[in-house]
């Protein structure tokens, strides 16, 4: 029986190589991101792809930061924007060539899809999501000056833009991407988090300086879509207790109240593990479906139940 399937990857599951981040570098990458999911695309099943875009927007900014004498410069709305199209282009073409070399035919289309966030979410009040290029002290506080830019110090590395990253509440093409999953259309949708908009005193659409967390976005995704199964693609295998010490201690499965007791005790890092385990805990607490976390190269093990970390309802 086939089941719907929404699937996150992480925005640097498109660069294999932090040497080699030229756009044809990164199609070789999603296509061998679309070669680990040949066993989804092939299937039955109904498939949506969220992508994440963390290092593409990074670029996007520090071009138009060297070019800011003779152009102007990028909002993020506009730049989660540009990735959307980019990226989903770079993943459909992919995803299409795995198709034809399995000599298989399924419809692939992306969707550049709108988040509304609420604007009086507390991330508006607090940034602290790091984007763009690192900077020394002085440059931060030029921009910090200049262009109104909050920044940061960023664990020693240098100073960095830090920007809202307000919890996802409404995908406005819900309805669109619905009809294309349902009719066996492999969909694209709410990549890097969705384009953050919020809901001015006219009650129009206005884009803001924010980004979204795309496994936040993504969980919403499959709630909103009724998904029979939450995938989460990332650089490890497994969730690991006390990661990278010498009493890491990997997880198959656990329910959502042992997740809850690991994020109270502080098991995964901010800005890494821990929106993908509070993803998880969302999802497979409002559907009762089981969720997966994994790596791409053990994705179709972890679906088939023999790999990955499996996240299930009490």
């Amino acid at each position: 029986m086939s089941k719907t399937i929404v699937v996150a990857i992480g925005g640097n599951s498109l660069i294999s190589d932090p040497k080699h981040v030229t756009v044809p570098a990164q199609y070789e990458a999603a296509y061998a991101t679309a070669r680990n999911m040949a066993s989804l695309i092939v299937s039955e099943n109904r498939l949506a792809i969220v992508h994440g875009n963390g290092p593409q927007v990074g670029f996007i900014l520090r071009r138009a930061e060297i070019a800011k004498n003779e152009l102007h410069m990028v909002p993020l709305d506009s730049c989660v924007a540009d990735t959307q199209g980019a990226l989903g282009y770079n993943i459909q073409t992919a995803v299409r060539n795995v198709l034809g070399g399995l000599h298989q035919i399924r419809n692939v289309s992306t969707v550049v899809t709108e988040v509304v966030v609420d604007r009086n979410d507390p991330s508006f009040r607090a940034p602290t999501k790091p984007i763009g290029s690192f900077m020394d002290e002085k440059e931060a506080r030029m921009h910090m000056k200049k262009d109104g830019w909050s920044v940061a110090e960023d664990a020693g590395r240098g100073w960095r833009r830090v920007v809202p990253s307000p919890r996802p509440v409404e995908i406005l093409e819900l309805d669109v991407i619905r009809q294309l999953v349902e009719s066996g259309t492999i969909t694209i949708a709410a990549g890097g988090g969705g384009i953050p908009v919020i809901r001015d005193d006219q009650d129009h659409y206005v884009g803001v300086e924010a980004v979204i967390d795309k496994d936040l976005a993504a969980s919403l995704l499959a709630r909103s879509l009724a998904a029979d199964l939450f995938v989460i693609s990332t650089a490890v295998e497994k969730v690991c207790l006390n990661f990278g010490k010498p009493e890491q201690k990997s997880l198959d499965e656990i329910s959502v109240s042992e997740a809850k007791a690991y994020i109270e005790a502080g098991h995964f890092a901010r800005g890494s593990m821990l929106p993908k385990i509070e993803a998880m805990v969302e999802f497979v607490e409002a559907s009762g479906k089981n969720g997966i976390i994994t790596d791409p190269e053990h994705l179709a093990e972890a679906i088939d139940g023999r790999g990955g970390t499996r996240i299930v309802p009490d």
